[in-house]
């Protein structure tokens, strides 16, 4: 993600060499790959390849430090005024100190939310390479008024004219035609894999039911619970690193399993960017009321992966579920707040840290599937 930037074009856009990944509001922190962009053009053109998706209404920010990007954010738009106030700590965090911002729509929206961008830009000293707005075909420059480029009535750009697209889908970037095709991507599967997994979580619930029925001693179901669960946490993350999936009775079972917090920990502490694949698998196949924690950790995985829009959703399908499950409100505050994932990094407990801090188990920790079991979801849609 290195670049020499050269002399800025015209209007203003200096190149820069930035990763893709999606974000909503939350930056992106990714490395690799990169593009390197020369044009106003380019970076109309890089942008959706930078979210994640073709953005409208929105505002895009880009900070740069040394031809690097370091973050990249999104709005929707309208916002209220100091809505970006929150980027302050995250700019100088992250050492930017030049900034390319695009703004999509029209200017009575994109003018109000790119003057506040310029301003803050302004009070920290960095940068602006470019201000763009885009809409309907043409692009404005905010920090241009040579007629000779930037006219009024804007200039004409064509990104099939660009060679980013062809750049970032070599690389494997993808750019959705918006934001609900990206949602769609973690939507509930349908159908008859809908049916086959109601039927596999319907026998685990009653082989859990069964068990909770028949004990003598609730402490030691829990930690035989437990034990079995952080088995296969382990055992499901080692079958994806191989390229395979699980079935729907080991999925369903999981699902289970990681109601029982100690054992969602585990997959936390354990966590990795590829682990997302796992996760995204879950939330689209678990029911309704056990999704929260597999989205959770979708969205921890997203996150360190600078996937903020893949976070984001994924958060939004827990909180759906459960508005007050804790660990999905602790991401999406920290997603909003443009905290950065690096934080979290070494600072995650071990396992055997997990144990020591939770002692031995106990039947209260069962509480959480206990209280789901008898629960029902909405029928299954059956397209």
């Amino acid at each position: 993600m290195k670049t020499n930037r050269p002399t800025p074009t015209p209007s203003g856009a200096s190149p820069l060499s930035t990763s893709s990944s999606p974000t909503d509001p939350s930056p992106a922190f990714t490395p690799e790959p990169y593009l390197t962009l020369t044009s106003p053009t380019d970076v109309l053109a890089a942008v959706p390849y930078l979210v994640g998706f073709h953005p409208t209404t929105s505002l895009i920010v880009i900070g740069l430090a040394s031809g690097q990007a370091k973050m990249v954010a999104r709005w929707g738009l309208p916002f209220p005024p100091g809505t970006l106030d929150a980027m302050s700590p995250l700019l100088d965090r992250e050492g930017v100190t030049e900034m390319v911002i695009v703004g999509y729509g029209p200017g009575e929206l994109v003018t109000p939310a790119t003057d506040e961008a310029r301003l803050l830009a302004t009070r920290a000293g960095i940068h602006v390479g470019e201000a763009l707005r885009a809409h309907e075909g043409r692009y404005w420059s905010y920090i241009c008024d040579l007629a000779t480029c930037c006219p009024a009535e804007g200039t004409p750009y064509d990104l099939s004219t660009s060679q980013i697209a062809a750049e970032a889908t070599v690389r494997g970037l993808v750019a959705l035609p918006n934001r609900e095709a990206l949602e769609r991507t973690l939507a509930p599967v349908t159908g008859p894999v809908r049916m086959a997994m109601r039927r596999a979580t319907a026998e685990a619930t009653a082989d859990i039911r069964a068990q909770l029925m028949t004990s003598t001693d609730l402490d030691a179901l829990a930690a035989r619970l437990v034990s079995d669960g952080l088995t296969r946490v382990r055992s499901a993350l080692q079958v994806h690193s191989e390229g395979g999936r699980l079935d729907d009775t080991e999925a369903a079972r999981l699902g289970l399993d990681l109601l029982i917090m100690r054992v969602r920990d585990e997959a936390w502490t354990l966590m990795q960017e590829p682990h997302a694949l796992l996760w995204k698998d879950l939330t689209r196949r678990l029911e309704p009321r056990f999704i929260p924690p597999a989205a959770s950790l979708l969205a921890m995985a997203s996150w360190r992966a600078g996937n903020s829009v893949q976070a984001t959703i994924a958060l939004e399908r827990a909180l759906t579920a459960d508005p007050s499950y804790s660990m999905a409100n602790l991401l999406m505050h920290a997603l909003h707040n443009l905290v950065s994932p690096t934080i979290l990094r070494d600072r995650l407990p071990t396992p055997a840290e997990l144990d020591g801090t939770m002692g031995p188990a106990t039947a209260a920790w069962l509480l959480p599937l206990v209280n789901l079991l008898d629960e029902e979801d909405p029928p299954p849609t059956l397209e």
